[in-house]
């Protein structure tokens, strides 16, 4: 079988340039910020892209010394919002520079 002149440069080239338009996404995606809220925007958690919690805001409405379960599950409301919200932004910005093709260990 003869192999097509062109035709591995071509698939480098666009490996290459899909390289860099994922580093363009990850970076991005990093100066973007998510939010997360809960409680009536009692508690507030905002993540970037890359899924690092940056904020976490907490009005004192919120704090009941008498029951700080219900705070803590608050928190974690917020921040699975926020992380979620994230995640699902990368995948989708992803999936427009793969062409829906799932390329482990990228992102």
């Amino acid at each position: 079988m003869a192999k097509q002149p062109g035709t591995g440069g071509n698939i480098m080239l666009q490996a290459r340039r899909m390289q860099s338009q994922i580093k363009q996404l990850q970076e991005n995606l990093n100066e973007e910020e998510f939010e997360g809220a809960a409680g009536g925007g009692l508690v507030k958690v905002v993540v970037d892209g890359r899924q690092n919690v940056k904020r976490v805001e907490i009005n004192p409405e919120a704090i009941n010394p008498d029951d700080l379960d219900e705070l803590a599950d608050l928190v974690q409301a917020a921040t699975n919002m926020a992380l979620t919200e994230s995640k699902d932004r990368s995948q989708s910005e992803m999936k427009k520079i793969t062409g829906g093709i799932n390329l482990p260990g990228l992102f």
